[in-house]
């Protein structure tokens, strides 16, 4: 096999096809794979891979890890909400899914490198020894936030052609490539419910049934009646039903009692995570100096990572962040790097 190949993820979207037409220009041989992870999304974005390998003259194979996301993403999604969690499935299809099937793909075929669409890149640190995974150009874009979980393995045989670029220029090199996704619509979904309805979900294939509790206030007294702690995430406001003269919002969820309370008490300066991955640092005994992100869409904030002796991470915020929710990552950078991230246990 050449040693220029590479297998790349196609998801049917611009972004993986655009980063098939970097690959090329680059001097590779890209060849396109699928993986195949929820019946929902799978057939369509299937076949708009294989239409965009096509017109690019690609060679094209699809993976089957059905088995894999249902049990890794898809009930690991149910077994959060049941426990009050409020989980990110994308970090978690990375994290267990995603990258290992493209590398064992890669190796059935004898190809030494895999590559995606996301907005991110990678260097290596030769002081540390250590590929570091670094944000993104376009930093309206950069998909960092979901990637934290990436291995040194795995960013060893990783390319990135997209993060080099923002996201017009990758638009314009699909059309110029005369792709016909060139304007596709970015996914906003979780790909195993496209219709947003997660209770629904929860129901018919979790087999959840939500059982009705209280709510209550930060001293315990009852305001309401819930539907089901599962049909809730901190920082909620809409849809509570319960009267008070003034805004209410999910604070926090304590077994299948809702915790409601005012703005202000959605504040939080102290983290902990759980799972950390140092991804760009070798693990840390000290104190580390960086910036986090609690949620995808927030704004980063100056903090330092404290390593707990348990196993976990603390996180002490300069400027408190808003809904800081458990089930969600917490991800730390110095500059462009990103030093790692971690599962949200805890915040106060």
């Amino acid at each position: 096999m050449e040693q220029k190949q590479v297998l790349i993820g196609m998801s049917g979207g611009v972004d993986s096809a655009a980063a098939a037409v970097l690959l090329r220009q680059a001097g590779y041989t890209p060849v396109g794979c699928t993986l195949r992870l929820c019946p929902e999304s799978g057939e369509q974005a299937a076949e708009d891979a294989r239409a965009a390998a096509q017109r690019l003259g690609m060679a094209f194979v699809t993976a089957d890890c059905t088995a894999d996301f249902r049990r890794r993403v898809m009930d690991s999604f149910v077994a959060d909400y049941r426990d009050g969690r409020t989980p990110n499935p994308c970090v978690q299809c990375n994290r267990y899914v995603k990258f290992d099937g493209m590398l064992r793909q890669a190796d059935s075929l004898g190809i030494p490198y895999i590559a995606t669409g996301h907005y991110a890149r990678r260097g290596f640190d030769q002081g540390t020894g250590r590929w570091q995974l670094l944000r993104g150009k376009d930093r309206r874009k950069d998909q960092t936030y979901f990637l934290y979980v990436l291995t040194q393995t795995q960013l060893s045989r990783l390319l990135l052609p997209v993060g080099d670029f923002d996201k017009e220029k990758i638009r314009a090199l699909a059309a110029e490539a005369g792709l016909v996704n060139a304007h596709k619509p970015d996914s906003q979904d979780i790909c195993f419910i496209p219709d947003g309805d997660y209770g629904a979900f929860l129901r018919q294939y979790g087999g959840v049934e939500p059982v009705p509790g209280d709510f209550v206030d930060q001293a315990g007294k009852i305001l309401g009646r819930h539907r089901g702690q599962e049909l809730y995430t901190t920082g909620q406001r809409r849809g509570l039903g319960v009267s008070a003269g003034r805004p209410l919002y999910v604070v926090r969820k304590t077994g299948n009692t809702v915790v409601l309370g005012d703005e202000a008490d959605l504040y939080s300066s102290r983290v902990w995570a759980s799972g950390f991955n140092w991804v760009s640092l070798p693990p840390q005994g000290g104190p580390v100096e960086v910036t986090v992100k609690t949620r995808y869409s927030q704004d980063e904030v100056a903090a330092v990572l404290y390593p707990q002796a348990d196993g976990l991470v603390r996180a002490e915020l300069r400027e408190p962040r808003r809904a800081v929710t458990p089930g969600q990552a917490l991800v730390a950078y110095q500059g462009d790097v990103v030093v790692g991230g971690g599962e949200i246990c805890r915040a106060e």
